[in-house]
């Protein structure tokens, strides 16, 4: 990666996006695109349609290696690291001692005793110099500055990717490994965060622009910017760090209990040894009560879907009350949704308020506007598990 010469940093796409048309904005440090020339409506579309390339090497790419990294890495989190089994990637939430979270991640098990971790850009640095400190004498933390990452994401991306990389159909949701593509080593993972079947591809910095090119050459395949990549993700439900998950929240609080898998949990086999451990298994106990009595004291928000009953979009920031004009919480992502088509939003509200089906509201320019919390993902999820 190159620095700006405002001092935001380029990708190795950076001259393609130009080239392309983008309207690039700052994001995370770096100069990003936002959308192309057909805009934000039309490349979401066309990633719920066909095929969308993003560049996505902002985030940090880095491996732990070593035959004490699994059981290392799991001492930061409150997930099975040694469990997961090579040739397959799993999602993780970095932990600070509050079991706030540091950010959330993805990891591979690439076998040989190396796990390939991915990291959100703005958190990158933060992230590295925290496993540094904290496992860094357990096994090597090694960063991979010189590495790319684009994501192909859609119904059609696995048409338009087997045509350049025959085999890689077989892999199956969370599973990936080294591929030729085209001709371009590459190391691809069947994952994303669009909530559509599609790849990541984490290859050499300088290839990437090949890469990109080849892909953009396939006829299923446009160019899709950050603005897209929101309204996509959150459709399928999913968080994005600093908006709707931060050292504030912990993984309970933010709906996550899913990536907590049953071995950490209380009575699992290695429960608890991460970070903020007593916090999170108490309030795991009470959201886990089947008679649905939550100790309020112990769980006290939770995050939501949220539908807005009129045709106004609730964005990020907007208050949440009851009908009775009671501060309730906060929207933390909210727009119209391109597919839904209406208002979708999600954010915290306290917990006798998180129910499915239940009626509040939220302040949109100083006007009350009803909501209804929802189940997510607000469109359904298509990835592909064989």
């Amino acid at each position: 990666m190159t620095a700006a010469s405002d001092e935001l940093f380029k990708t190795p796409l950076y001259p393609l996006h130009v080239e392309l048309g983008a309207r690039m904005v700052p994001f995370a440090g770096y100069s990003m695109p936002v959308q192309y020339p057909s805009g934000l409506m039309a490349e979401h579309k066309h990633t719920r349609e066909a095929a969308g390339l993003f560049d996505i090497s902002h985030m940090g790419q880095l491996r732990l290696q070593g035959p004490d990294a699994a059981a290392a890495f799991e001492s930061l989190m409150p997930v099975d690291v040694i469990g997961l089994a090579p040739g397959k990637q799993r999602y993780g939430l970095l932990l600070n001692d509050e079991g706030g979270i540091l950010d959330d991640l993805m990891f591979f098990n690439e076998g040989h005793d190396s796990l390939f971790v991915i990291v959100n850009g703005a958190c990158k640095a933060a992230d590295i110099a925290h496993i540094q400190a904290r496992i860094g004498k357990r096994c090597a933390v090694l960063p991979m500055p010189a590495h790319a990452l684009l994501a192909l994401q859609g119904p059609q991306a696995v048409t338009a990717l087997t045509r350049l990389s025959p085999g890689i159909e077989r892999f199956v949701f969370m599973t990936g490994g080294a591929v030729q593509i085209g001709g371009i080593p590459a190391f691809a993972t069947r994952s994303g965060y669009t909530g559509e079947d599609g790849f990541e591809i984490s290859v050499a910095a300088d290839q990437a622009q090949a890469l990109a090119r080849l892909l953009l050459a396939q006829p299923e395949v446009l160019p899709i910017g950050l603005g897209a990549r929101n309204s996509l993700r959150l459709e399928a439900g999913l968080c994005l760090y600093g908006n709707d998950i931060d050292t504030s929240t912990t993984p309970v609080e933010a709906s996550l209990n899913w990536a907590i898998q049953k071995v950490r949990r209380d009575g699992g086999a290695r429960a608890g040894g991460f970070p903020g451990a007593n916090k999170i298994l108490a309030q795991l106990a009470v959201s886990a009560d089947l008679a649905g009595h939550v100790d309020q004291k112990i769980l006290t928000r939770k995050r939501v879907g949220l539908v807005a009953l009129e045709r106004v979009p609730v964005r990020e920031g907007s208050e949440l009350q009851s009908f009775e004009g009671k501060a309730i919480g906060q929207v933390t992502s909210g727009l119209l949704g391109p597919t839904a088509d209406r208002p979708v939003a999600m954010g915290y509200v306290a917990t006798a308020f998180s129910e499915p089906g239940t009626r509040i509201q939220a302040i949109v320019r100083g006007k009350p506007v009803p909501m209804e919390v929802s189940t997510l993902p607000f469109v359904p999820t298509r990835y592909y598990r064989g």
